[in-house]
Order: C-alpha cells, then sequence, then structure tokens
C-alpha cells in the first residue's frame, strides 16, 4: 500500500518541453501544480539537437509566445546563434532557428520553474495512475508515495520502456542513459490503451579542438537579429558560428560496408523512425544517388568543447561511428567524446484523444509532447501549453479552449494527430498547414494574445502593448490608403528602384503594393507621425503587398468555420445511420469527431458520407428538439 504524499489541481509527469510549458500554464492560471520527473537535474533537457525553431518549428514557438508560453522567452535570454532562415522567399516561409547554449537552456527553465509560485517540483519515477469511477484522480511513484489531482498530464517523452540501441548492443534506459519508466507503459496497456513502438536517434558529439574548421563554411548568426518572444526587444547574447562540411564518398563507403552491423537493417529495431529525420545511414541508401549530404557542426555551450554534428545521427556500433566521423572534411582527426544512438520507446495512439488533448478513454488524463507520437522540442512544447491549458480549464470547471486549422501550426499539429493518427515520428512542416499565409511567423501575436489574454496567460501589460501595436498598424494602413502622390514627387524614387513611374496621382498603398517597393521607401518620401517600430512596419508592409491573397485564405477559412460550427453531439451511433460505407463508420466510431469539418478530415471517410452525415443530423437536431 502506498501513503498520501499531498493533493493538488494538476499534477504533470515529466519535465521535458511539453512538461514544462504544461506544468507552468496550469500554475500560472491559477491552480496549485504539481510536476514530478525522474531526475530534476534534467528539466527542459536536450536531448538532442542544441536548437529550437526553424520551419513550421519556429511558427510553433511565436504561437506557444503568443498564448503566454515560456520556450520563446527562454531561448531568447540563452541563445548563442540566431538565425532567420528562407529570407529569399515569402513570409508565409521566414522561419527563426536558434542554436542553445543547452546547459543555460536547462538551468534558465528550471530557475523559472523554481520562481513559480503555484508550481511544486518533485523527483520521483511514476509507476501507475490512479483511476477511481473511470477518472484519473493522482499517480503513484515507485516508492509508494500517493499524489491526487483533479486532472492529470502525462509528458513522458522517449521514457516509456525506452530502449538505447548501439550496433549490436542494447539496454533499457531514457535518453543520455536516464533511468526509463517501464511499468507505467504496462499500467497504460492495462487500462486499455493502444501503444505504438516509435524510434528516434541523435548523432555523437565531438571535441571542438580536434576539429579543423578550415575545411569547413563558417555559418555565422544574423547581424541584427529578431527573436521570438514578442517580450523581448534587444539582447547582447554573444553569437557563435556554426560550421558546414559534407559526407565524403568514403563515408558512404564505409556506411555500404557495415550495413549488417547497422540495427535499421539487421532487424534489432522493430520502432518506426521518424521519415523527416533519418539517420545517415538511413539518408545513404534512400538516396543512394546522392553523391553527399550536408553535416552542421554545431556548438552545444558557451562553456563545454562538446560540438553536435547536426544530420549525421546514427545507430551504427561505436567503432564504425569513429570510422565514419573520420571520413567527413574537417573530423579526419576527430575526437568523439558521446556515441551517436538510436532510442526505442512506447507512444500512444493519438486518435484516442479529444482535440482538447484529455483521453477519451479515462475523463482526467491528458497526454502530450513525444508520447502522442511526434518528435521535436517545439511540437512536444505546442502540445504541451495546450493540455496544461486544458487541464486546468478542466479544473476551473471551464470549456477547453482548442485552436482550429486557420489559428495556428499549433492547431494543424494537434488536429493532425487526433483525426488522423500518425504512422511514424511526427513533424510539423509548413506543407501540413492549408493556411500557412495566415499562419506566419510575423502575426502568432494577432492570432493567438487574445485568446492567451482572455484565460490568464497574458498579462494586462502585455495585452495593452499588443493592443497598441494593432491599432498602430491599422492606422498607418489606413494612412497609406488616404495619402495621395504626386507624379512629380514619386517618380525620382520609382526610377531610382526600377519602377513604372505613374503619369496620373495614386494612393501610397497602391505604390506599396510593387514588388520592388518596400516601406521604408515610402518612408523616405512620406514619413509617418505614428511612432512605429521594426515589427510594426514589417506588419504593415506584409499585409498590404499580400492583402489579395490573405482575403482569398479568409475566404476558405470561413467555409471552413461552417463545417467546424456543425457539432456533432456525443450521443450518436453512427451504426444507425444508413448509407454510411462500413469502413466510414468504423472510422467516425473510433475517432467520435466533434464536428463535421473534424469528420471530413478523418481518412475513409468521404465526401458522399458527409453528405448522408449532414442529412442525418439534420434529422437527428429536428426530432431532438421536438422532443423526440
Amino acid at each position: 500500500m502506498g501513503f498520501a504524499a499531498g493533493n493538488y489541481d494538476v499534477i504533470v509527469v515529466g519535465a521535458g518541453h511539453a512538461g514544462c510549458e504544461s506544468a507552468l500554464a496550469a500554475a500560472r492560471m491559477g491552480c496549485s501544480t504539481l510536476m514530478i520527473t525522474i531526475n530534476l537535474d534534467m528539466v527542459a533537457f536536450m536531448p538532442c539537437n542544441p536548437s529550437i525553431g526553424g520551419p513550421a518549428k519556429g511558427h510553433v514557438v511565436r504561437e506557444i509566445d503568443a498564448l503566454g508560453g515560456e520556450m520563446g522567452r527562454n531561448i531568447d535570454k540563452t541563445f548563442i546563434q540566431m538565425r532567420m532562415l528562407n529570407t529569399g522567399k515569402g513570409p508565409a516561409v521566414h522561419a527563426l532557428r536558434a542554436q542553445a547554449d543547452k546547459f543555460l537552456y536547462q538551468h534558465t527553465m528550471k530557475e523559472t520553474m523554481e520562481l513559480e509560485s503555484n508550481l511544486t517540483m518533485r523527483q520521483g519515477l511514476v509507476e501507475e495512475l490512479i483511476v477511481e469511477d473511470g477518472q484519473c484522480v493522482g499517480v503513484v511513484t515507485m516508492t509508494g508515495a500517493e499524489y491526487r489531482a483533479k486532472a492529470v498530464v502525462l509528458t513522458t517523452g522517449t521514457y516509456l520502456r525506452g530502449k538505447i540501441i548501439m550496433g549490436e548492443l542494447t539496454y533499457e534506459s531514457g535518453p543520455n542513459n536516464q533511468q526509463p519508466a517501464v511499468k507505467l507503459s504496462q499500467n497504460l496497456k492495462d487500462l486499455g490503451f493502444d501503444l505504438v513502438r516509435f524510434k528516434t536517434g541523435t548523432p555523437p558529439r565531438v571535441h571542438k579542438d580536434t576539429i579543423d574548421f578550415s575545411q569547413t563554411e563558417i555559418q555565422p548568426g544574423d547581424e541584427n537579429p529578431k527573436f521570438f518572444s514578442y517580450e523581448t526587444k534587444s539582447s547582447d547574447n554573444e553569437q557563435l558560428p556554426c560550421w558546414l562540411t559534407y559526407t565524403s564518398a568514403e563515408t558512404h563507403e564505409i556506411i555500404n560496408a557495415n550495413l549488417d552491423r547497422a540495427p535499421m537493417f539487421s532487424g534489432i529495431i522493430e520502432g518506426t523512425g521518424p521519415r523527416y529525420c533519418p539517420s545517415i545511414e538511413d539518408k545513404i541508401v534512400r538516396f543512394s544517388d546522392k553523391p553527399k549530404h550536408q553535416i552542421f557542426l554545431e556548438p552545444e555551450g558557451k562553456n563545454t568543447s562538446e560540438y553536435y554534428v547536426q544530420g549525421f545521427s546514427t545507430s551504427m556500433p561505436e567503432d564504425v561511428q569513429l570510422q565514419m566521423l573520420r571520413s567527413v572534411p574537417g573530423l579526419q582527426n576527430v575526437k568523439m567524446m558521446r556515441n551517436g544512438y538510436a532510442i526505442e520507446y512506447d507512444a500512444m495512439v493519438p486518435t484516442q484523444l479529444w482535440p482538447s488533448l484529455e483521453t477519451k478513454a479515462v475523463p482526467g488524463l491528458f497526454t502530450a509532447g513525444q508520447i502522442n507520437g511526434t518528435s521535436g522540442y517545439e511540437e512536444a512544447a505546442g502540445q504541451g501549453i495546450m493540455a496544461g491549458i486544458n487541464a486546468a480549464r478542466k479544473v476551473q470547471g471551464k470549456d477547453p479552449v482548442i485552436l482550429d486549422r486557420s489559428q495556428g501550426y499549433i492547431g494543424v499539429l494537434i488536429d493532425d494527430l487526433v483525426t488522423k493518427g500518425t504512422n511514424e515520428p511526427y513533424r510539423l512542416l509548413t506543407s501540413r498547414a492549408e493556411y500557412r499565409l495566415l499562419l506566419r511567423h510575423d502575426n502568432a501575436d494577432l492570432r493567438l494574445t487574445p485568446i492567451g489574454y482572455e484565460i490568464g496567460l497574458i498579462t494586462p501589460e502585455r495585452y495593452e502593448m499588443f493592443l497598441d501595436k494593432k491599432s498602430k498598424v491599422e492606422a498607418e494602413i489606413e494612412r497609406l490608403r488616404e495619402t495621395k502622390v504626386k507624379p512629380s514627387v514619386i517618380n525620382p524614387l520609382l526610377e531610382s528602384i526600377g519602377s513604372t513611374v505613374i503619369q496620373d496621382g495614386s494612393n501610397l498603398l497602391t505604390i506599396l503594393r510593387r514588388p520592388e517597393v518596400e516601406y521604408a521607401h515610402i518612408e523616405s518620401l512620406y514619413p509617418s507621425e505614428i511612432e512605429l517600430d521594426a515589427e510594426m512596419k514589417e506588419q504593415v508592409e506584409i499585409q498590404i503587398k499580400y492583402a489579395g491573397y490573405i482575403e482569398k485564405q479568409l475566404l476558405h477559412v470561413e467555409r471552413l468555420q461552417k463545417m467546424e460550427k456543425k457539432k456533432i453531439p456525443e450521443s450518436i451511433t453512427y451504426d444507425d445511420i444508413h448509407g454510411l460505407a462500413i469502413e466510414a463508420r468504423q472510422k467516425l466510431d473510433k475517432i467520435r469527431p466533434l464536428s463535421i469539418g473534424q469528420a471530413s478530415r478523418i481518412s475513409g471517410v468521404t465526401p458522399a458520407d458527409i453528405s448522408i452525415l449532414l442529412v442525418y443530423l439534420e434529422h437527428y437536431n429536428r426530432v431532438t428538439a421536438a422532443g423526440g
């Protein structure tokens, strides 16, 4: 028998990137929150790449920040390099990426959490969930401590029955040789949950002094860096460069000669790996026509000599890893400090979740992060903040917050998981978002800060600043629309930038719509009386230049909203609906979509099935309204 160890509103199990956001959100929303984790030295640890952001992932970090989460603030305090990617393309795919000082990132996040008044941090290994009357009401640790709560969030990452694989060697372990969680996995199965086996991997780490940087290309940070958090206005962080090199023909020969020792191909690895982050051996087999692959050498922090070999994830045996590394230009004499490895772990089949991230089978139990089949710190943190918000709202007797696909990449991510599921570790890509012109890096605050304020995660001061920015942008767009220009004033400028001159009067808004005209050009001739910072000016320019495209997407969203507003009652029995295909019946019954919109995105449910469902719903609602 266990012993009573404390009562809380919300318990968060795990302290990775999902756990940190979950626990902070619940605590900041006024819930007494317990975060319990195997090792308190691993809070917000980066077991893989020492970086945050990149395409789609950077958008998620901005969204977490716009909602009032911590990841953006934390990386802004601890980055050692900041770069905006894809600047040669349109604003929908601009993506911020930061190299982190991984140790400072961890310590800073842990300190933030320790200072949070509603949050208790506890080291312990959770082995069992307490389920009474079908509801999750707490957890039991290995020592027999029983903690009770009104909602529990599981953010166990890759620890569930974690197994490390390196060549022929396999042993039970969490990432970075931490203790795995074995009994909790069995407990979830006993509760009736479907689990799948996934795998991910990490590259070796090498000693900086053994790299010949003269054979590599320098990759510096941006001179005037942008930031992830809307609260960060400046930074004096010193930036460190990364370095680019490539695999060689010799690397490919070594890998091909040792494929019989590669767990990926010898059958030792059973779990499915991430398609968009393959191991180097997988890349060389799959893309055998490619003569070389990019390898980035990334510093892990200011006060360490360890370098992360990005693009070189592997589960080859240790001796082969060293040979492979030394065949790469710049790494001929390299010393390996840590081996690369693959890790297999159990994950939830995410279609067992409502869009709130609460499990359908056990009310009061939420899951977030890699346990839901995703890969990446940012995807984990995005789910983490939503699970924390919804656990807190459940405790407070309020409806869950569910972001739809037109509101954020977080909405796309969660909808994909709970509606379609995933048969491999899921990674967000900009191509997964059908409204990506609306879901830009620059406008996350306009999309989500009102929600963050309404639920209590955005302070009144920050909300005032947000409203001020919004009104200034609108006022400036109006000024540009109303300001008429004379050909004699504007034509010299237009000629100087190779733009067609105008014959008659025009307004500034029309001139700024031209691709070659920038806001800075307009400003030089017609300065605004409104004080605008760089972010506001960028917003003005994007909203004007892309107005036509944005309007088109908004019309699409309007149609989508009509489908989302058509709610499907929970009491519906799909077997009663004549005409539905058998596959559609089975899928609808399993997923239990909340709306026609969600139903239409389930694979195997056809437009014909949706038409039948709509007709049935109309009849069902009429009968219900009549009291039948």
